[in-house]
């Protein structure tokens, strides 16, 4: 509770704000828990708020399905740069797709430009990415499925933003 008051006031329409998006890990979370897609747009607009947005990117796998293109449109038309890198396929079959690094210097690169960052991403690998933010005075923002995201990134972040208490905004139901 107290969290959620301090939340009010840090917050203000004269911050700018930079929003990164994992998708592979929201994907996968709103799939495996409540066989959904995110809805991304809301996923912004609850990120900024009544904030000043700087930039919105996401971060995509290609992986050569037949309806990627589509939704890497809709992303766009929702108002991100989609960044897209190709699924990775080793020796043996064994596949990784994921943009840890990636997001990670991005923010990096980013923090000289913005008052907030807002990682949409519930993988406890980006703790250092916030504690090294935090050093530099910027305001960290966590915005995932609480029953997906790791503690550790809940306690590092400024705030949270658990996608499981609105389900209704923030889910899109599989159509059968």
């Amino acid at each position: 509770m107290i969290n959620e008051v301090l939340n009010i006031f840090t917050k203000h329409e004269e911050q700018r704000v930079a929003v990164f998006v994992d998708v592979q890990n929201l994907y996968y979370s709103a799939r495996n828990i409540y066989n959904a897609r995110v809805n991304f747009s809301a996923l912004l607009k609850e990120s900024v708020g009544d904030r000043k947005l700087v930039r919105a990117t996401t971060y995509v796998i290609r992986a050569q399905m037949p309806e990627e293109q589509n939704f890497f449109d809709a992303l766009s038309k929702a108002g991100f740069e989609v960044r897209a890198k190709d699924l990775q396929v080793f020796f043996g079959g064994t596949k990784k797709g994921d943009w840890d690094v990636g997001i990670t210097m991005d923010a990096i690169r980013q923090m000289s430009k913005v008052d907030a960052i807002v990682l949409a991403s519930g993988d406890g690998d980006y703790v250092p990415l916030l504690e090294y933010l935090k050093n530099f005075g910027v305001r960290v923002e966590i915005i995932a499925f609480g029953k997906s995201c790791s503690s550790k990134l809940i306690e590092s972040a400024d705030s949270f933003i658990d996608m499981d208490l609105s389900t209704k905004k923030f889910l899109i139901p599989i159509k059968k």
